[in-house]
């Protein structure tokens, strides 16, 4: 008789522990590399790219709004506000630049939440890749859709009469840090839809947070027409002092101490959200 039987009454039959198939994978693994790593995160990133081009309506957010918003913006405030539309474009289209790219990235968490829901999550659990990777793929893969928004608003511009004094360079520059800032500001987006019940909450706590953000700042109107309290709040808002950094940029060709503010609240949401994201999505993983 074996140890293992020795002092069970016969016909008593021990149960064994349940394991789940996952954890028994992830186990059994080799630890990833760091270049493993980056390699599955690039083929997680491509997958999110693939999935843009097979789902065309996720393009919608950031092809027809930054068209349909430039024109009606500039035609309909334009007259109100600076007295024509040519004279409101140097103030307008750096404005929608940066409300497009950060609606833009509220999808991030939307998209994550759905793949959790639908179980994407508990396929890649089996899978010997690390863990990171399905987080900080569809992040990498968003970069390109920020790119198309934030340049299809300036090229919306430029044809109904934007002339933008800061050239090629301050416009790439301009771009770039709304780009940035677009990704900063995701990690919060994502780490809402890893708390988040369902994708549809994570599109209301979102708009909640984004909306009074870009609405209540300098993108649209001048800071001197507001009343006191709200032009206090608007001087202080972080997306105002992207707006203000991108018209330095964009207008001018001047980096302002605008841009070191917006780069540095952009490092602060990443120093605080990332590591928010990775922790209560590993939780699920």
């Amino acid at each position: 008789m074996s140890t293992a039987t020795a002092g069970r009454p016969p016909g008593v039959r021990t149960r064994l522990p349940v394991v789940d198939p996952a954890t028994a994978v992830a186990r059994t693994r080799p630890h990833t590399s760091v270049g493993e790593t980056v390699s599955q995160t690039l083929s997680m990133a491509w997958r999110a790219l693939k999935k843009m081009r097979r789902n065309p309506e996720q393009f919608f957010d950031v092809t027809l709004q930054p068209l349909l918003f430039t024109a009606m913006f500039a035609y309909i405030f334009g007259g109100a506000i600076s007295g024509n539309v040519s004279s409101y474009l140097p103030l307008l289209i750096p404005g929608i630049v940066a409300q497009t790219v950060l609606t833009t990235c509220m999808s991030t968490g939307v998209q994550l939440r759905e793949d959790m829901d639908k179980g994407v999550f508990d396929r890649f659990k089996s899978l010997p890749i690390a863990r990171i990777a399905p987080l900080a793929g569809p992040m990498i893969a968003d970069l390109v859709r920020y790119l198309i928004a934030a340049g299809l608003t300036f090229v919306m511009g430029t044809v109904i009469g934007y002339r933008p004094g800061g050239g090629v360079p301050g416009v790439l520059g301009a771009i770039l840090l709304a780009v940035f800032t677009g990704w900063a500001i995701a990690w919060i987006f994502t780490f809402i839809g890893t708390i988040a019940r369902s994708a549809r909450s994570v599109q209301g706590f979102s708009m909640l947070i984004l909306f009074p953000l870009t609405f209540l700042s300098n993108a649209f109107v001048p800071v001197r027409t507001l009343p006191g309290a709200l032009a206090a709040f608007v001087k202080v808002n972080p997306v105002s002092h992207l707006v203000s950094a991108a018209r330095d940029l964009a207008n001018h060709g001047m980096i302002s101490s605008e841009v070191g503010w917006t780069l540095l609240a952009g490092m602060a949401v990443i120093v605080i959200f990332a590591p928010l994201s990775v922790y209560s999505y590993k939780r699920h993983i």
